[in-house]
């Protein structure tokens, strides 16, 4: 059976103790429910945002429904963005994918989260290159690209998978996006230094002439 709760711990909702713990109210949760009832989902508030948690294999279906549903109508994804929860105080998930949605005729915002685990080293340096990382990389910071359900996800997944190493599976190119193929990590994880692993001091200069 489906679940919609207040899960303050688990959506890192750090002010949720010292507020009164309220009904969720928003307008597309009763049909999640119903559409998904035999999926767990769980939902939470913070600043008047609520943001339900999807499993990673309901992703896909999650989306195409809101989008779909004349009653909803989620047109528009704002954002995607990643989340590394390493060292956080009470996290229980590695990294998150967060998934702003917007319908704009209903004038409603919704957000989604998938939480991943990896099953792998996350060192610095350790990262395949581009062309081998749906093959090569962890299993467990797999989740579906959205690009099907909104072709603008394209390049938001993929700076998602150029700064935290979350692999989008049926992602049309899945492409580092601010770094290069090869660079053999993944900039914005928590395990990666704060002065690189050497990338400054090994920068290649590149000149107009030698370009």
């Amino acid at each position: 059976m489906s679940a919609f709760r207040l899960d303050a711990a688990r959506l890192r909702l750090n002010n949720s103790r010292s507020m009164p713990h309220h009904p969720i109210e928003h307008p597309a949760l009763a049909p999640l429910k119903a559409k998904f009832s035999d999926t767990k989902l769980l939902a939470g508030e913070f600043r008047d945002m609520v943001t339900v948690v999807v499993p990673r294999e309901k992703i896909v279906p999650v989306c195409t429904f809101l989008r779909d549903d004349p009653a909803q109508k989620y047109d528009l994804l704002s954002e995607v963005n990643g989340v590394d929860y390493l060292n956080y105080p009470g996290a229980t998930h590695r990294f998150a994918v967060n998934y702003g949605l917007v319908s704009v005729d209903h004038n409603t915002r919704l957000w989604l989260k998938v939480f991943l685990d990896p099953t792998m080293d996350t060192s610095p340096g350790l990262a395949p290159r581009d062309e081998e990382v749906i093959e090569k990389g962890d299993p467990g910071l797999k989740v579906a690209s959205v690009t099907s359900v909104w072709p603008g996800a394209e390049w938001m997944e993929r700076e998602v998978y150029d700064m935290f190493g979350i692999i989008f599976t049926d992602h049309p190119d899945l492409r580092r996006i601010l770094t290069w193929s090869g660079f053999g990590s993944y900039a914005l994880r928590k395990d990666y230094p704060l002065r690189g692993v050497g990338e400054r001091e090994n920068y290649k200069i590149v000149s107009r002439q030698g370009a």
